[in-house]
């Protein structure tokens, strides 16, 4: 009998049992969460899937964590609130993957944060040919593995390279830029901004400050005319300047008003010299006044490989570990499939294994369309979706078992082409014994699950309710469903919106860009109509970014300040703009001081409101004390934020409750006002919605919420955190500050808006984008959602895949026209969606 054949108890539980959730708008949920599966949480905006998913399932689960600590840490953590819910059976321990993982270190990678190049330096260092010292090169045997290398020309001795030598974050780094790639550089250009000037008129400006004018008279003393202007100095004499050795200079200096000379011994410190030697200052106002001498460079010592030069003198398969990095994914894997025939038969089962770990790795990333990304990409450079998918796919690499994994939004910035990519990956979450929840919104990850919750029927106090639950295909049909119909196949945005006034595309009436050269880019020309929505598609890595953010935007902000074009742009026409106005889904403030209340201005006049009533007037209170970011109004325990953050050994401090205020922010006092029965604290506990209705008669506040209301963010409470919100809410918040500004001759560019959107909340977006055309504005975006692209006058494809593979325009025109193009890649799932018929790459989808 084999381990194997034991029976799985019949006794397991099948279920986690969730028993009157109350966590922020949940009303006494009660919900059986099927465990080892997959099952999608769904519903509009607000209406409680994340409080389902993250704050109830996820956060009870790492309470249950750490409660398995030590008692010292158990007793600290006593006052951290615990999910408000009254039981949960049957929880297994928990991980999330956030909708905005942590913008990694300058030493983070594609590489690192994968892990690929943790195999990829064991594989140079026992497959790889190595120098020895007297630069003959050792082919790798079973003789070289051993921990001392014998030339077989030479007969020297070396040590064999670990795989930590070729680590840029140890044994390996560059000894210039400590393994960045970057260093920060003096920018020769800004120490001398005025060339006209004369040296002793300050042209020189690191030595214009204290005891560095020594520097000035010492360089006059080694022969630099200080009285001519700087540009009339000679080559040699700017050199001395510039890059002068460091002698001691014996100077006379006339002081008093006898002028009485006075002879000093002067250590010369050229410009650059001066800056450096201020970088190394103990005093912090120093080193910040040199900052603007600096820039940042590629090292010129290691020319942004990180490494030093003894790491990349190693090869394998011809190519240093440096060159091997520069690689595609998809390339690495090509790359890796032509080893073995260069390697010796004798190493063949080490070259299998080492091998078989490479492929692991490599294919959960390239089947989530990552492949056109390099191993040496910065992993600062990431998009939230891109550093989003590198963790799942580690996640599943792990291949634990018994685990929750509680997912948000893991399709963002996803082609609907990777989408399959992604369905196998969470089916093998699932398949290893996982039980995975997901919050999303992406149809065809809805569909491929096995059981869907359906939270509504509204955002706010109006969700909170499981509305619908069951397989997908049950909620197809469900009448209590919202997501059902479009599971079905419904569109959320319809195709006959009323027309908008503007001149069409032609002369005069669009906005061409023409980049020569960028990443992918290659004498790319985009055309973008104005007063229309135009949406541009393609897979991760195709080029949008690079065209719209990286060459439209710039060039535009230097057109309209008349400075110069970056120099991969040669031409832009704005025809008429003359504002650029970038929405990004980034975080709003950083911590919770930043509110919707304050972020709309509405806060301002609800200040005034408490300030002018009878009990304020009577203490001559202005409305700066009722803000919890002033000494007067805020708690002074916790200094307005509502919360306070314990500090928990070896673990992430833990935010808990402020135990003076209850989380109201405010002092007693400032508490003691009451508007209409209200205290301020009560106010910021409103919803957008109800806030407008309790203060419609007052046309300042009301007109301040208004905007927030119309971009469907009405559930939003005043004074919730505006860095918790999603990239999505984070957008329309800040189409919502725009919205009574005028927009003639306005260009808005918006980055993946779609993210965290319900198809409603979609149609939703379209409406404002269409107030904004109508108003006169002209509208760019780059995103993935069928609903969006269906819903724009003019869209625009590129690809056909990531990298080398992308940087081209595949199709123009309106969505029906892309969906009919041969050669359009989001075509096929365009043609899909709008009932049209497609091109033959559509039949073949």
């Amino acid at each position: 009998m084999e381990a194997t054949d034991i029976p799985v108890p019949g006794t397991l539980p099948t279920v986690i049992g969730v028993r009157g959730a109350r966590q922020n708008n949940l009303r006494d949920v009660d919900v059986d969460v099927p465990l080892w599966r997959t099952v999608a949480v769904v519903g509009v905006s607000g209406s409680g899937k994340t409080s389902l998913a993250i704050g109830t399932l996820y956060a009870e689960g790492m309470h249950r964590f750490l409660d398995g600590l030590s008692t010292y840490s158990r007793r600290r953590l006593s006052q951290a609130q615990r999910p408000d819910v009254d039981r949960i059976d049957h929880l297994p321990p928990a991980l999330a993957l956030r909708q905005r993982p942590p913008i990694p270190g300058p030493r983070s990678t594609v590489g690192t944060m994968s892990e690929v190049l943790n195999v990829l330096r064991l594989m140079m260092s026992r497959l790889g040919s190595h120098l020895c010292p007297n630069g003959h090169r050792v082919a790798p045997s079973i003789a070289t593995l051993r921990e001392e290398i014998v030339c077989p020309v030479c007969g020297a001795h070396f040590e064999h390279p670990s795989a930590e030598s070729f680590a840029f974050n140890s044994y390996g780094a560059c000894p210039a830029c400590q393994g960045l790639g970057v260093r920060s550089e003096v920018d020769v250009a800004t120490l001398v901004p005025d060339p006209d000037k004369t040296i002793a008129e300050g042209a020189v400006l690191p030595w214009n400050s204290g005891g560095r004018r020594l520097s000035m008279y010492a360089a006059g003393q080694l022969g630099v005319r200080l009285d001519v202007p700087y540009r009339s100095l000679t080559d040699q004499e700017r050199d001395i300047v510039l890059r002068g050795e460091p002698v001691r200079q014996q100077v006379t200096l006339h002081s008093g008003r006898n002028a009485r000379a006075v002879q000093l011994s002067v250590n010369y410190d050229n410009a650059v010299a001066a800056v450096e030697r201020s970088l190394r200052s103990d005093n912090e106002r120093t080193r910040r006044l040199v900052q603007r001498f600096l820039v940042t460079r590629v090292c010129s010592v290691c020319h942004g490989t990180r490494l030093r030069p003894e790491a990349l003198a190693s090869q394998l398969g011809g190519r240093n570990i440096a060159e091997i990095s520069a690689l595609t994914l998809d390339g690495l894997r090509g790359f890796a499939a032509g080893l073995p025939a260069g390697l010796p038969a004798e190493l063949s089962r080490l070259t299998t294994g080492l091998l078989a770990e490479l492929d692991g790795r490599l294919t959960p990333l390239l089947e989530v369309g990552l492949g056109y990304l390099t191993l040496d990409r910065a992993g600062a450079t990431l998009s939230t979706g891109e550093r989003q998918r590198i963790e799942l796919t580690s996640t599943v690499r792990a291949s634990t078992t018994g685990m929750l994994y509680v997912l948000d939004e893991p399709s963002v910035g996803l082609h609907p082409s990777n989408v399959a990519g992604l369905r196998r990956t969470l089916t093998a979450l699932a398949g290893n014994g996982n039980s995975v929840v997901v919050v999303e919104h992406e149809r065809e990850i809805v569909r491929s699950a096995d059981w869907v919750i359906e939270l509504g029927p509204a955002a706010g106090a109006k969700g909170g309710t499981v509305i619908a639950q069951g397989t997908p295909g049950q909620l197809e049909t469900d009448p209590h469903s919202i997501i059902g119909p479009f599971l079905a196949g419904a569109v959320a945005v319809t195709r006959d919106r009323p027309a908008r006034p503007g001149p069409g595309p032609g002369p005069g009436g669009q906005i061409v860009l023409d980049v020569s050269d960028l990443y992918n880019l290659h004498d790319v020309t985009a055309a973008f109509p104005l007063h229309r929505l135009t949406a541009l598609a393609g897979p991760s890595g195709a080029g949008k970014t690079a065209l719209v953010l990286d060459s439209l935007i710039p060039a535009a902000r230097a057109l309209l300040s008349a400075s110069a074009l970056p120099g991969h742009v040669r031409r832009l026409d704005l025809a008429g703009i003359r504002q650029v106005v970038q929405v990004d889904a980034s975080p709003i403030g950083q911590n919770a001081r930043s509110t919707p209340a304050t972020y709309s201005g509405a806060f301002d006049q609800i200040r005034s409101v408490f300030a002018g009533s009878a009990y304020a007037r009577r203490r001559r209170w202005k409305p700066g004390h009722f803000s919890f970011n002033t000494r007067e109004g805020q708690c002074p325990t916790c200094r307005g934020l509502g919360a306070i953050d314990l500090d928990v050994q070896y673990l992430p401090d833990i935010t808990v409750q402020c135990p003076t205020c209850h989380g109201a922010r405010f002092n007693d006092a400032t508490l003691a006002v009451r508007i209409d029965g209200l205290t301020i604290a009560d106010v910021l506990g409103l919803t957008v919605d109800d806030a407008l209705e309790r203060f419609a008669e007052r046309a300042r506040v009301a007109a301040a919420l208004r905007p927030v209301s119309e971009v469907g963010l009405g559930y939003l409470r005043l004074g919730e955190p505006t860095p918790s919100l999603s990239g999505g809410e984070s957008q329309r918040l800040r189409i919502a500050s725009r919205l009574r500004a005028s927009q003639r001759g306005a260009l808005y560019v918006f980055d993946e808006p779609s993210t965290g959107l319900h198809p409603l909340d979609v149609a939703t977006l379209a409406g404002v984008f269409d107030r904004l055309l109508r108003a006169g504005a002209t509208i760019i975006v780059i995103d993935h959602d069928l609903d969006l692209l269906a819903a724009a006058d003019h869209l625009i494809d590129m690809g056909p895949g990531g990298g080398p593979d992308g940087g081209r325009i595949l199709a123009a025109g309106t969505p029906e026209d892309v969906a009919r193009a041969p050669a359009s890649v989001t075509g096929p799932w365009l043609a899909d969606h709008l009932g049209v018929a497609g091109s033959k790459a559509a039949e073949n989808k």
